[in-house]
């Protein structure tokens, strides 16, 4: 009925998620509202955590791509799953320092890390730092020599993949700002001079071929890719690569027409492909890394509006109009990505209409959606977006001046706030 398993219909046919009640949500916390599914995220960390060790035999590590969806609350869940995490700014890794992650398990992404993102990764003892491009690879050998540090790192590799999905979230083709492409040569000689560092250690290369991809023969391709790359460094450089990291990317269910395959399914075959790969080439099997962000935040999270309008254009179309937008959620104007709506409610009712959902900021272009399924809406009603859990809050923004709603965790019938509310206050405290 519903597109993420957390959501049912209770007895006054209100919406409920982890078994909690929306429409008490919204009155209880005000809208719009994130609330985030905390039981959901930690049965899909420890989904991929049992999966990468059965089908790795221990020899992997889940890493939460902490971009989906950042905060110290979500930081310390994670932590305490025992997975790592992907951070890609100063911000995320500050945020996840001060939750009391366990650094060693961070893997620092980005295409133009600043000096005082290395140093501060540096300072940190990440994990990994993840290599974008030779400016940033002497930069990082400079201050890993100045402050007396050797540090680990990866190369962002372009395997030059397909990953059959929208132009702006394809990440490992040639032409994307993303990481050194392997068909120039490129690629190869970004690692010939990160063998020839003093302070850092090349110890993996990683990849990332795109976003909310369904197909698993892409990523099978890639391992393959990815493998040949590290025979060549060590036929031609005599230098072993023990770790790989594969990223992310894992579709997930936005609508019910949509059918990812389970991620046990995505583990097993890929890692069919690395053990028959690694012997076919005469190397060592290396330790395997992934990184799931959307498929472990978004289907634990919905965003709760209240309809303040309803316009009728008469053989055109239907306007509900809503108390948040594209400043919480920016992924129609972006992506012009669908969603599956509710009115919370309603739950019970059939969705008997179409209609655009429109937000409430001073663009023609702020939608939720246009031609969505849902249950007659009229002013005062309660409208639950489904598997919003992922780059709504992290992508969110102060457009129109308008503060950010607030998230709330729910857990075994008990809900909690793990972000206030933003104030007109808080939009002005930086103001001078």
């Amino acid at each position: 009925m519903f597109v993420s398993e957390n959501l049912n219909v209770n007895k006054k046919g209100h919406l409920t998620i982890g078994g909690i009640d929306t429409v008490d949500l919204a009155v209880q916390y005000g809208t719009p509202l994130y609330v985030m599914d905390e039981v959901m995220i930690r049965n899909a960390c420890r989904r991929f955590k049992s999966s990468i060790d059965k089908y790795y035999g221990g020899k992997g590590m889940v890493c939460y791509a902490s971009k989906a969806f950042s905060c110290l609350e979500m930081c310390r869940i994670i932590n305490s799953e025992g997975i790592g995490l992907d951070v890609v700014s100063i911000g995320e890794l500050y945020t996840a320092v001060k939750a009391g992650f366990d650094t060693s398990k961070i893997g620092f992404h980005g295409n133009n890390k600043t000096d005082e993102e290395l140093e501060y990764a540096v300072d940190c003892g990440v994990g990994h730092i993840i290599v974008d491009n030779i400016s940033e690879l002497l930069r990082l050998e400079k201050t890993a020599e100045e402050k007396k540090s050797k540090a680990r790192i990866m190369l962002r590799i372009k395997p030059g993949i397909d990953a059959h999905t929208h132009d702006f979230v394809k990440t490992g083709q040639i032409d994307s700002k993303f990481g050194f492409a392997l068909e120039t040569g490129e690629a190869f000689e970004a690692a010939k001079q990160a063998v020839e560092c003093e302070n850092v250690d090349l110890v993996g290369v990683h990849c990332h071929i795109g976003s909310q991809i369904f197909d698993i023969a892409p990523f099978e391709e890639a391992a393959k890719v990815m493998l040949g790359f590290i025979a060549e460094i060590k036929d031609k450089l005599g230098h072993e690569i023990s770790e790989l990291n594969l990223g992310g990317g894992f579709g997930i269910k936005y609508l019910n027409s949509h059918d990812p395959a389970p991620f046990e399914t995505y583990i097993e075959r890929v890692s069919e492909v690395v053990r028959s790969e690694c012997v076919a080439l005469g190397i060592a099997q290396p330790f395997i890394l992934i990184e799931p962000g959307r498929s472990i935040a978004a289907p634990a999270g919905i965003t709760l509006y209240k309809v303040g309008a309803r316009k009728e254009i008469p053989g055109i179309r239907t306007y509900i109009s809503v108390d948040g937008g594209m400043g919480d959620n920016p992924r129609y104007i972006l992506y012009q990505s669908e969603y599956e709506a509710v009115v919370a409610n309603k739950a019970s009712e059939e969705r008997s209409e179409k209609v655009t959902i429109a937000g409430k900021c001073c663009e023609s272009g702020d939608l939720i959606g246009e031609n969505m399924p849902l249950q007659h809406a009229e002013s005062g009603d309660i409208i639950a977006v489904c598997a919003t859990g992922a780059y709504n809050y992290s992508m969110a923004s102060n457009y129109n001046r308008i503060p950010k709603p607030p998230v709330v965790f729910v857990n075994n019938g008990e809900s909690r706030i793990a972000v206030k509310r933003e104030t007109p206050e808080d939009i002005i405290r930086n103001d001078v």
